[in-house]
């Protein structure tokens, strides 16, 4: 009997809303401060100043929140150092939301 089974429907705004959530938390104030409006195009290193250290943190919390399937640090093991620094909270979201999707 052929698999019927159809992959989970994934939600990209729950997604990106998670998403915002996680880095809120580890910017913490200094979004209010910093007065960024967190959008897909908002930037990881420019906009919200954050370092690679933060990214490994990001990974970590991205995995115990949408599981194992979601690993940053494999992903970003593909960019070059420009591609990283220039990182936007909306290819985060959307790289979560595929590997969901491919679940």
């Amino acid at each position: 009997m052929p698999d019927t089974t159809t992959p989970p429907t994934v939600d990209p705004v729950a997604v990106f809303d998670g998403v915002v959530e996680l880095i809120g938390g580890l910017v913490g104030d200094d979004l209010d401060i910093l007065g960024v409006e967190v959008r897909a195009d908002t930037a990881f290193h420019e906009d919200l100043g954050l370092e690679s250290v933060d990214l490994v943190t990001l990974g970590v919390l991205l995995a115990q929140r949408f599981g194992p399937r979601v690993n940053l640090a494999e992903h970003l093991a593909e960019f070059d150092l420009d591609d990283v620094i220039g990182l936007t909270v909306g290819q985060i979201a959307d790289y979560v939301t595929d590997r969901l999707a491919a679940g």
